[in-house]
């Protein structure tokens, strides 16, 4: 594993370009598979996560062309199974279940990996792909399915809400016979990208981003010439933002798309922090102040993201105040705390919720990430603490966040990756 060494504390300040949206990227990048001729995209982010993406396509049988367009061509699928290795090293393999039993009727794969985070069970992919009719079975930590009929609309209630059922949910209803109804669905931006998408190339879905999604059954999707581009990183974004309110800074973020960002941005102002922003672009500026400590509970969106909670921890950790942060989502999303304890931070951990006591400074510390909004935040502290701090596992930011060191590096942070 990599590591990174970074020199505080600095100042981080400028503009910075925000790349395209990770979490539109891949469930994207999957669905191209269901359109049998080339699919043009644009603003295609390339992180480690692509890159599996990518490659599990390619032994898919699906011709990749890479460049500033994306060029895809799933005529040719040819395999309704994937190496493990490319499984179990992406979380977002799990829409090979929806994609392939449409292109092939049939698939087998492992478990899909990714951070470990918490536990991602895959009972509501299953039930929803099962309701629309499909057969799947576990059997030796492989998921085996195929579709005995045609597809069949189906009335689907979400018990619970995730945005990684309801893409796959959404891919397979795209081919149903008759109307599909998701009841509580996500909501995500991110959802509502790779609807566009999708309707772009044919589909015909409604509703995305509320509280039911109806999608009529069509019977192909079709390419077309024009270039579908990607919506902005709002995670990315916000981790900029934070960048600035810890260093007491300004920092401009450009190609992004603040609407996506409401709920951060608010608890932003919050911190006493200056916020701007335009159609395109956001700025956050603390005018050389400390930041106030604020309170945080994540929840599915349009509630605070879980992706950026462990910024706001470090935020509080040098933050003016008491505060607690407390965790919904993914039960082992608070396995960083003792890398920030060992660079100073005084926070405590109660069932699920943190509790922050800021303090002046941190400082600097050998640590160690352990996922990758975990690593990207370890970056961070490392730029405002005294000294030099050693990031172990620095390889988890890789799947994430486009040319980070570049980016830092250009808002004047001093670090360095070494093997």
């Amino acid at each position: 594993m990599d590591k990174f060494i970074i020199r505080g504390p600095v100042k981080l300040q400028g503009e910075v370009k925000i790349s395209g949206s990770k979490n539109s990227a891949l469930p994207i990048l999957f669905a191209s598979m269901l359109v049998k001729n080339k699919v043009r995209i644009q603003n295609i982010p390339y992180i480690q996560d692509v890159s599996t993406t990518i490659n599990l396509l390619i032994h898919l049988g699906i011709n990749i062309k890479q460049g500033k367009v994306l060029i895809l061509d799933a005529k040719n699928v040819n395999k309704f199974y994937a190496p493990d290795y490319l499984v179990q090293n992406i979380r977002a393999s799990i829409w090979l279940m929806s994609t392939l039993l449409i292109r092939l009727g049939k698939f087998s794969i492992s478990f899909p990996g990714g951070c470990s985070i918490g536990t991602r069970p895959i009972d509501l992919h299953i039930k929803g792909l099962c309701k629309l009719g499909a057969i799947i079975n576990i059997k030796n930590n492989t998921i085996y399915g195929y579709l005995p009929n045609k597809i069949k609309g189906a009335h689907i209630i979400m018990e619970k809400v995730s945005v990684g059922a309801t893409i796959n949910i959404i891919l397979l209803a795209i081919f149903a016979d008759t109307i599909t109804i998701i009841d509580n669905p996500a909501k995500e931006p991110e959802i509502q990208d790779v609807v566009n998408f999708l309707n772009f190339m044919g589909a015909k879905i409604q509703g995305v981003g509320t509280h039911r999604i109806i999608i009529q059954g069509i019977t192909t999707l079709k390419g077309t010439k024009k270039i579908y581009k990607i919506i902005p990183d709002r995670i990315e974004t916000g981790t900029f933002l934070i960048a600035a309110a810890i260093n007491r800074s300004k920092i401009i973020c450009r190609n992004t798309n603040p609407k996506h960002l409401i709920n951060v941005l608010e608890k932003l102002k919050q911190t006493g922090a200056d916020i701007k922003y335009g159609k395109t672009w956001c700025s956050l500026d603390m005018h050389g102040k400390r930041p106030k400590a604020i309170n945080i509970t994540t929840g599915p969106y349009p509630k605070f993201p879980t992706d950026m909670q462990t910024q706001f921890v470090v935020l509080n950790s040098i933050a003016q105040g008491i505060s607690n942060i407390t965790e919904t989502i993914f039960e082992n999303r608070f396995l960083y705390i003792n890398e920030l304890i060992k660079m100073g931070a005084k926070i405590y951990l109660k069932n699920q919720t943190l509790t922050c006591y800021g303090t002046n400074n941190l400082k600097s510390a050998i640590v160690t990430a352990t996922d990758l909004r975990s690593a990207v935040s370890l970056i961070l502290a490392g730029c405002i603490s005294i000294g030099v701090t050693i990031i172990n596992n620095i390889n988890y930011v890789d799947r994430g966040y486009e040319n980070i060191i570049k980016k830092l590096s250009l808002l004047g942070a001093k670090i360095k990756r070494i093997k």
